[in-house]
């Protein structure tokens, strides 16, 4: 590992802002002080600041990431995911996609009420909202701010079809709404998992939920008939794609009905993040990583194309595409996940429907 590796963080330097006209980068002689001082160093601290957003509820205009709303209550995410794909959007607010995106988190206090605003609207339809479409909704500040739960006490209210999407074992926290919310089958969780090694996940998700709190995570929600999925997500070759029998084995052990993967993509500002982290923290193995990436992904590491940027082209997406097929196959029951059940909401927003 480089001795310019910034310990407690994914990005290891700022990247320029492609709508900024002015060029920002660290110096080593920070980096170095940071090593010195360790994570107490003012200049690493994270920062938070409240924005006030006029909506909260956003269409996805994506069509094959699985979702049509989804709902944000932080922009930035302290996890500091290294391949994270979100980074790129902290650029609209003004910062970069680097160090910016971990250690400049924006919060939305008016989330519950806006959220409130939007689902009790004369044409909406009850279509289900997943938190953290973009950044996650569980990060270290949700502990203090608890805007995610506050919005899961709205979603409960008006019995509104929900999903999550976390590495964060603080979503225990909040078993007993969604216990509730299970028992009215509007409630499904998808848990990230990508690998079942601790080293890894330091390196690649320095400041998310142990991979053993995770694992709890699962287990946990499924005793309690929460419907979990594992996402796998990403796998990126050569260095977690060798996990995927052994780790859908584990949760599907734990009580996950289902797993998903997408496989790793570097778009935009992400590239050059995750290019000088791996030359800094796996050396030996950075070139023929990246190397790998970009057969994934037709020689480019970069890729936007709808249909195959999640699951990839090519011999090594092929492999992993089949080995997840086998694991599936051989360890889940085919079950899947359950469809969200509307029909409380519609009856709740319509006095009428009530009759029936």
């Amino acid at each position: 590992m480089s001795a310019n590796y910034l310990k407690g963080r994914g990005a290891q330097k700022n990247v320029h802002n492609r709508f900024s006209k002015n060029q920002s980068e660290v110096l080593d002689d920070y980096l170095n002080f940071c090593e010195v001082e360790g994570e107490d160093a003012n200049k690493n601290k994270t920062k938070h600041l409240e924005v006030f957003s006029k909506t909260f509820v956003n269409k996805v205009t994506s069509p094959d990431v699985g979702m049509v709303y989804s709902a944000n209550p932080y922009q930035g995410c302290e996890h500091g995911c290294v391949y994270c794909y979100a980074r790129n959007s902290h650029e609209y607010w003004g910062y970069d996609a680097g160090l910016d995106f971990e250690r400049n988190i924006l919060f939305k206090k008016n989330a519950p009420k806006l959220l409130e605003e939007k689902i009790t609207s004369k044409n909406w339809d009850g279509s289900s909202i997943v938190f953290s479409g973009n950044t996650d909704c569980y990060q270290p500040l949700e502990r203090k701010l608890e805007i995610t739960r506050k919005c899961l006490e709205v979603m409960l209210k008006w019995k509104h079809p929900t999903g999550i999407i976390t590495k964060n074992s603080l979503i225990l926290r909040d078993l007993d709404i969604l216990k509730e919310m299970a028992k009215l089958k509007i409630i499904t969780v998808n848990i990230s998992i990508s690998s079942l090694s601790e080293d890894t996940r330091r390196l690649l998700e320095p400041r998310t939920a142990s991979i053993k709190q995770r694992l709890k995570v699962v287990e946990e929600l499924s005793k309690n008939n929460i419907p979990v999925r594992v996402m796998m997500a990403p796998i990126i070759p050569s260095l977690n794609s060798h996990e995927i029998l052994p780790l859908v084995k584990k949760v599907s052990e734990l009580g996950a009905k289902d797993v998903n993967y997408t496989m790793v993509r570097l778009n935009g500002q992400v590239a050059e993040i995750f290019k000088d982290w791996a030359h800094k923290t796996i050396p030996d193995r950075a070139e023929r990583i990246l190397n790998q990436i970009a057969e994934c992904h037709g020689g480019n590491l970069n890729d936007s194309n709808w249909g195959w940027r999640i699951k990839g082209e090519g011999i090594i997406a092929e492999q992993v595409k089949d080995t997840m097929a086998l694991a599936k196959n051989k360890y889940l029951s085919g079950e899947g996940m359950p469809v969200l059940d509307r029909s409380h909401f519609l009856k709740l927003k319509d006095p009428q429907l009530r009759l029936f």
